[in-house]
C-alpha cells in the first residue's frame, strides 16, 4: 500500500472530490484548511521522526521507540499500567521499523525480562513507562522526540 492507501475492515461507502473541489473548500472553509494543515504538520513531525530512528537508532531501540509510541497513540492507562490491544504482531512492528520479526521478539522478550512489559490477556501490558521511556530518551539524546503543542 502507498502512504494514501486504506483498507476497509468492514462494509464502507467512500467519497471521492476533486482536486479542484478541495482547493475550493480548503479556500472557502477556514476551519477545514485549519484542520488540514494541523494534519500535514502532524505527519510531517512523524515522518521526520520516523527518518531520524531510522537513521540513527539500533534496531533494539527502534522496537522500544514503537512501544512507547503504540503505548501513546492506543494504550489505555489503568492502574499505573498501560495496556495495547490488540497485542501488537511482531511481523508488523519489524515492517514498520525496517528491522526483521526475530529482532523484535528478541526486544519483546528483554523488555519482559526487565519487567518492562508483559503479553496478557490479548493485552500488551506496559508495566513501567518511565523506563521504557527512558530506554528511548536516553538514544535519542535527550529531548529530540518529544512532541510540540
Amino acid at each position: 500500500p502507498r502512504s494514501a492507501s486504506v483498507i476497509a475492515l468492514e462494509p464502507t461507502e467512500i467519497a471521492f472530490l476533486s482536486a479542484e473541489k478541495f482547493m475550493d473548500c480548503m479556500r472557502e472553509e477556514f476551519t477545514v484548511a485549519l484542520r488540514t494543515m494541523q494534519r500535514m504538520a502532524t505527519i510531517v513531525r512523524f515522518a521526520n521522526e520516523r527518518i531520524i530512528e531510522l537513521s540513527t537508532l539500533g534496531a533494539n531501540n527502534r522496537v522500544h521507540a514503537e512501544i512507547s509510541s503504540l503505548a501513546h497513540k492506543q494504550g489505555v492507562e489503568k492502574d499505573g499500567k498501560v495496556y495495547i490491544s490488540p497485542i501488537p504482531v511482531h511481523s508488523d512492528i519489524a515492517a514498520r521499523i525496517s528491522t526483521v520479526r526475530e529482532t523484535v521478539a528478541r526486544t519483546m522478550s528483554d523488555l519482559a525480562k526487565q519487567g518492562i512489559v508483559t503479553r496478557g490477556n490479548g493485552a500488551l501490558v506496559v508495566h513501567d513507562m518511565n523506563r521504557l521511556e527512558q530506554l528511548v530518551h536516553n538514544v535519542r539524546g535527550g529531548d529530540m522526540g518529544e512532541k510540540e503543542a
